[in-house]
């Protein structure tokens, strides 16, 4: 377990429980009728690994291992509760919440213990709003069905690294970035804002093998109408639309026209987002 939390457990009095990877319109839900989080983090938490939850969540955030809570009954659970946070009184769920040995506790069976709440579904234009949806969005470039569960642009963060060099040269400048734990969209190339120094740039971004260079995969963007001098940098990139797939050109002259296009293109579809 680790906090990432101004306050003590002691304090607690009220408690959303849940994964939260993504922190999505549906854990909106939650987090705004509980004073803090309790974040089981699973296997598979990659929309907002680790403590990158925390970004978007003005809240205690107290983290547990799924493997470590996951065998509790039903009983040693209220008392696991009761041990970590003395003065809890409620706890905050949603609709399909289940805990213990293979899921088979509800939280019909903490009302003896806590005041439970239990959150509703909450769907967005049809569908039912889970990480898992998400996922799938994300994975097929569908980036804007997206945006639209988590209520803001899905973003990844990593580190920026040496590239292979042509770019600049060639072609356009771009940050090379190292990403780890994130889900990465799809292949192809993507209208996106970057973070740099806790500044929003537009660029256009790129996810996939280089074809028409070295054959290696990367993860790249070229900040647009800026050059950026220092970049021994960590960057966030958040994505708005997908372009175009990738594709392998004839020549670096063919790919660069390319990049000029979706520059263009990137630029129209940013502006519409600024209305």
């Amino acid at each position: 377990m680790k906090s990432i939390s101004t306050i003590s457990k002691d304090s607690v009095i009220s408690l959303a429980i849940g994964g939260f990877d993504g922190i999505h319109l549906a854990h909106q839900e939650l987090i705004k009728r509980a004073q803090a989080l309790m974040i089981v983090s699973k296997y598979n938490s990659n929309l907002t690994p680790k403590e990158y939850r925390c970004k978007f969540v003005k809240k205690p955030c107290f983290f547990y291992e799924l493997d470590d809570i996951k065998k509790l009954g039903c009983l040693e659970f209220a008392k696991f509760l009761k041990e970590e946070f003395p003065g809890l009184k409620k706890i905050v769920v949603g609709y399909d919440f289940r805990f213990g040995f293979n899921r088979s506790c509800t939280p019909e069976q903490l009302k003896s213990n806590f005041e439970v709440e239990i959150v509703d579904e909450v769907v967005i234009d049809g569908i039912s709003v889970h990480s898992g949806v998400i996922r799938e969005f994300i994975s097929s470039g569908k980036i804007e069905e997206a945006g639209k569960l988590l209520g803001r642009a899905y973003s990844i963060e990593g580190e920026v690294i040496k590239g292979q060099g042509i770019g600049k040269k060639e072609l356009v400048a771009t940050l090379n970035i190292s990403v780890c734990d994130f889900l990465l969209p799809q292949n192809g190339v993507y209208a996106t804002k970057c973070n740099i120094d806790d500044k929003i740039y537009d660029s256009v971004t790129f996810i996939g093998v280089r074809e028409s260079t070295d054959g290696c995969f990367s993860v790249e963007t070229h900040v647009i109408d800026e050059d950026i001098k220092n970049r021994d940098k960590k960057v966030e990139i958040f994505f708005y639309k997908k372009i175009r797939d990738n594709k392998k050109f004839n020549s670096l002259k063919e790919l660069k026209e390319q990049i000029k296009e979706d520059i263009k293109t990137t630029k129209e579809i940013l502006n519409e987002y600024r209305k």
